[in-house]
């Protein structure tokens, strides 16, 4: 792709189209760094924005007098909401593109957030959760594949900026919430709507660059099937699906329970435990920028071993630490963590490269109801056992990382038989 399409503002301006159609069918595809950047800025919004819905659980607890179980079941259903639709949105789309379902996605973040603000009662906030997940769900397919489209081959690369802005945005939103809804109630949530609809209006010049990439791609032949055997495919899928199983429902049990490990433990005010969240999550934002360039240099499946098995020796620490070390052992759990999605998400599109759109809908749905089925789970186990014992035993999930050795090998960073 040539550099004249780095911008979706050029797109959005009347000129892109043609000029898309043109460059794009040259023989040298670029990495469009400027559609990458705003799907990148998009993806932050919009998981800065559902960072709130965790970030704010100290908040609803005490209005709703609420249980750890119900602080789980908002994860979930927002969770479950996020995850059911997204492999059915990748297969429609993959058949038929829909660049402006983009910002019809956040048009449902939208409607989330603002009944967030206002509702009266649990059943409101779960409401309000599931139009959030909905929003997700149609957000992050096509997004997906709009970053390995202007990747120019460089898919790791691609997604690593795709997803480091969904990362920055997560570690954000806490800070926004100790900031502005904490002092200011739970009504203060309607404001970040206006970033709802900043993000519909990126997401709309987004959606011109895409069509017109897809008007000048319709004259090429499609990506081929994998040559790998279909036995093969399946067996590195479900180990994929694995990988991610033991990553996100580790991830679940900081996203909804650390603040209130770091509150009953060490003593601490939900602002200072924010505090300590946001850092987990900036070392996650840090380290989701380096897994997909490293993985197109040295292979993702090194990438994968590094970051599930090797965060392993961290999470068992953890819930011996004192707070200082704490504070470090997540930020290394974060960043070692972050990079493994990436490195898993480019190599089941490499798996199945005909599909790139059903593959993101089916790893991100699957990551995000992992993430709530955990948090469900987790919230329970809570109740039952102490908050202490939730991280004494999910330290122990990293070590499924053992089964990458299962995944096929690459060489020269594609896919190879054995």
């Amino acid at each position: 792709m040539s550099s004249r399409l780095e911008s979706p503002l050029q797109a959005a301006a009347g000129a892109a189209p043609a000029a898309a159609a043109a460059n794009v069918a040259g023989a040298v595809p670029r990495t469009g760094f400027g559609v990458l950047g705003a799907i990148s800025f998009a993806h932050f919004l919009n998981d800065m924005m559902q960072s709130l819905i965790l970030a704010i659980y100290p908040l609803l607890k005490a209005s709703f007098a609420l249980s750890f179980a119900q602080i789980g079941l908002i994860t979930l259903t927002y969770q479950i909401s996020a995850s059911l639709l997204q492999p059915a949105i990748g297969l429609y789309t993959d058949r038929h593109p829909q660049p402006n379902s983009l910002a019809v996605g956040m048009g449902f973040t939208l409607c989330g957030l603002l009944l967030l603000g206002f509702a009266p009662s649990f059943g409101f906030v779960l409401l309000a959760a599931a139009l959030v997940g909905t929003g997700s769900s149609i957000f992050h397919p096509e997004s997906s594949r709009v970053a390995r489209m202007a990747s120019g081959g460089r898919h790791g690369l691609a997604q690593s900026l795709f997803q480091v802005g969904g990362n920055a945005g997560s570690a954000v939103g806490p800070l926004l919430a100790a900031a502005i809804i904490l002092p200011h109630g739970q009504r203060s949530v309607a404001w970040f709507s206006l970033a709802a609809l900043l993000a519909i209006v990126v997401l709309r010049q987004v959606g011109v660059w895409y069509r017109a990439r897809q008007r000048a791609a319709a004259s090429k032949p499609r990506a081929t099937p994998s040559s790998l055997p279909r036995g093969a495919i399946r067996r590195a899928m479900l180990v994929l699906m694995l990988l991610v199983f033991s990553k996100y429902f580790y991830m679940a049990s900081i996203t909804s329970y650390f603040t209130f490990y770091l509150m009953h433990r060490f003593a601490l005010s939900v602002q200072a435990a924010q505090l300590y969240l946001f850092v987990f999550l900036f070392a996650v934002a840090a380290g989701t920028v380096l897994g997909g360039p490293i993985g197109d240099r040295i292979g993702r499946k090194r990438v994968i071993w590094f970051s599930i098995l090797g965060v392993a020796p961290f999470t068992l620490a953890l819930p011996y630490a004192d707070l200082a070390w704490t504070g470090v052992l997540a930020a290394i759990i974060g960043f070692v963590l972050a990079s493994a999605f990436s490195a898993i998400l480019v190599f089941a599109q490499e798996l199945v490269p005909d599909k790139v759109g059903a593959v993101s809908g089916l790893f991100f749905g699957f990551a995000f109801g992992m993430g709530g089925i955990a948090a469900a789970v987790l919230g329970w186990f809570a109740d039952l056992y102490g908050i202490e014992a939730v991280y004494q035993a999910c330290a122990f999930f990293p070590l499924l990382g053992v089964l990458t050795v299962l995944l096929p090998d690459q060489r020269g960073g594609h896919l190879a038989r054995r």
